[in-house]
């Protein structure tokens, strides 16, 4: 097992965003969680981030290690756990270049920085035709090509996805979608996703779990869930 979660208990001042929910992730999978605005999707993948503090009785386990003893910069750099945030959240004055040569800061692997700057552009080659545009200029589609590159450059072993689909157009979206499953099929990549849109979610992962104010409601596979009467009934249009 590559990440196992236990009690995972957040809250925002008053607010319970996450209450004691518990999922694992295996080496080399797609898992996806769906649900409405505000179920908590994103605080859980902050959480795994360290960007948010967790509550007492959270276990989080990495290949092993407690996660909960590593800060933010670390679980980048040391274990290798990317975050791809929503918003995309790239510097806008920055280059194609630049923003992806700065994910590579902590790296200490320099050898083979070259070779996954090679596979980024192989895997999105307008990236490759703009590498010395300012990024702020750049589309939508190709801002989150960018984000996912980023996340690539940063030396991942697994990589959290945070509303991929958000505001692209329809081809688009494919696309990138169909460029995450040749990342995690040639690349070794390990990938959580969470997901608005639930059939392209549950599509694209082989397992899923579906979050409900704050508490996980349902488990199994997306074929399972695609096929499930209440997840059709409130994410499936019927």
């Amino acid at each position: 097992m590559l990440l196992s979660v236990e009690n995972l208990s957040v809250s925002y001042g008053k607010i319970r965003a996450l209450q004691g929910i518990n999922f694992n992730i295996d080496e080399g999978e797609i898992v996806s969680i769906i649900g409405a605005n505000g179920a908590g999707k994103s605080t859980t993948l902050r959480a795994i981030s360290r960007m948010v503090p967790v509550e007492p009785g959270t276990k989080m386990i990495y290949q092993d290690q407690d996660l909960l003893t590593y800060t933010a910069d670390k679980v980048v750099s040391r274990l290798g756990i990317s975050h791809v945030p929503e918003g995309r959240r790239l510097f806008g004055n920055l280059t194609v270049m630049e923003n992806l040569q700065l994910a590579t800061f902590a790296r200490k692997d320099r050898d083979k920085i070259q070779a996954d700057l090679k596979r980024v552009f192989e895997i999105f080659p307008r990236l490759d035709e703009r590498r010395e545009q300012k990024s702020g200029t750049l589309s939508g589609g190709e801002q989150q090509m960018l984000a996912i590159g980023r996340a690539f450059m940063s030396g991942r072993k697994i990589m959290l996805l945070d509303e991929p689909s958000m505001g692209l157009a329809p081809l688009l979206m494919l696309n990138v979608f169909e460029a995450l499953k040749e990342i995690n099929r040639e690349d070794a990549t390990t990938i959580l996703l969470v997901e608005q849109n639930a059939r392209l979610a549950l599509q694209f992962a082989r397992r899923g779990y579906v979050l409900e104010s704050g508490n996980l409601v349902l488990e199994g596979s997306s074929n399972e869930l695609l096929e499930n009467p209440e997840v059709k009934k409130a994410y499936l249009g019927g």
